[in-house]
């Protein structure tokens, strides 16, 4: 494949929004050529962003039967990514899918076997975190073990304030769920149980959420690993992990930039959102993608493997926060295809 990949991005709400920006201005080889949503009106506003000569659609599935694209990216909400997700499979079109890979655990395993059954990686999932550098670096650590065995991580993930509506279940589905691909990202082991801690909440969640609470999760050779999740820290968003390992400790996500002195103050900003913080992840992660399938080659950022997984984690974590005890994680077999997944080496 020469010319620039065909993208079709649907849905076109914030993150497909700014999806659509990504790759028409800082990613080489891509031209968005399609937009899909079923408000009209959103859809033409998005296409907007990619140039004159986008098509508008209101059915993803007439978008893929089209033949028009030869990539898709998928920011629906995450109970619509299961019928397009298949349709893609049947008609091998490679999709980059915003997490959750579906809405549960059930869905994602027949999405990991229709992948499987096809022998072919289609589906990479945006975990976007992986690409981040200080991600990338701490991740060495466990790699090539300069500083012994891992033994402990501890997580802290705060943002500003919650989107409307946002739940305690969504707590762990939509923020701690990065949590959990991490720790299996930098461990290269599965997560094997899941417990939930709740105590004093802030006055800032209007009574709605049990909020922060505090995760604890342990890997296949025992790693211990503690989250806290605050989802209404109010000073802005902050993502840190420290890891101890055998002979030393290592931090990452501690803040950086600009540190200014000037009228009689001192100090640097917070990132406001994940976005700000995590842009350049964004955009490492999307080049990578359209690389390798302009290169023919095959995808090897996270999987479908690796969405299923995170969706057997957070249906514990949620069990586990309901029950205020230890939920067990039940992954089943692992298809060869994911055999050699770059979270589980």
């Amino acid at each position: 494949m020469t010319d620039n990949l065909r993208i079709a991005v649907i849905g076109a709400g914030r993150m497909g929004a700014d999806h659509i920006k990504r790759l028409t201005h800082r990613i080489a080889g891509a031209d968005v050529t399609g937009v899909v949503d079923v408000d009209g009106g959103r859809a033409t506003s998005a296409a907007a962003l990619a140039g004159e000569h986008t098509t508008t659609w209101d059915d993803p599935h007439a978008a893929l039967a089209s033949g028009e694209y030869d990539a898709v990216v998928l920011t629906t909400p995450g109970m619509l990514h299961y019928d397009v997700l298949m349709d893609a499979l049947d008609r091998r079109l490679p999709v980059f899918c915003e997490k959750p890979l579906t809405a549960d655990a059930a869905t994602a395993r027949e999405i990991v076997d229709a992948e499987a059954k096809i022998g072919e990686r289609l589906i990479q999932v945006g975990f976007m975190r992986r690409y981040d550098a200080g991600y990338q670096r701490l991740r060495r650590f466990f790699t090539d073990e300069s500083l012994g065995a891992p033994l402990m991580l501890h997580c802290r993930h705060r943002n500003p304030e919650p989107p409307p509506r946002f739940t305690d279940a969504l707590m762990i589905y939509d923020s701690v769920v990065h949590e959990m691909d991490g720790v299996r990202y930098f461990t290269g082991e599965e997560i094997t149980d899941i417990s939930v801690r709740k105590g004093r909440a802030t006055t800032g969640g209007d009574g709605r959420l049990s909020d922060p609470q505090q995760i604890l999760m342990r890997t296949e050779s025992g790693v211990l690993v503690d989250v806290e999740i605050f989802v209404n820290a109010m000073f802005g968003y902050q993502v840190h992990t420290e890891a101890v390992f055998e002979q030393g400790t290592v931090d990452i996500g501690n803040d950086e930039g600009a540190y200014v002195r000037s009228a009689g103050r001192w100090g640097g900003e917070v990132a406001p959102g994940f976005e700000q913080r995590f842009t350049a992840a964004f955009d490492t992660e999307f080049q990578g993608w359209v690389n390798r399938l302009l290169a023919s080659a095959a995808l090897d950022g996270p999987s479908a493997w690796d969405g299923y997984a995170a969706a057997v984690c957070c249906e514990a974590g949620v069990k586990a926060q309901t029950k205020e005890s230890t939920v067990s994680v039940e992954l089943g077999d692992k298809p060869a295809l994911y055999a050699h997944s770059d979270a589980t080496r």
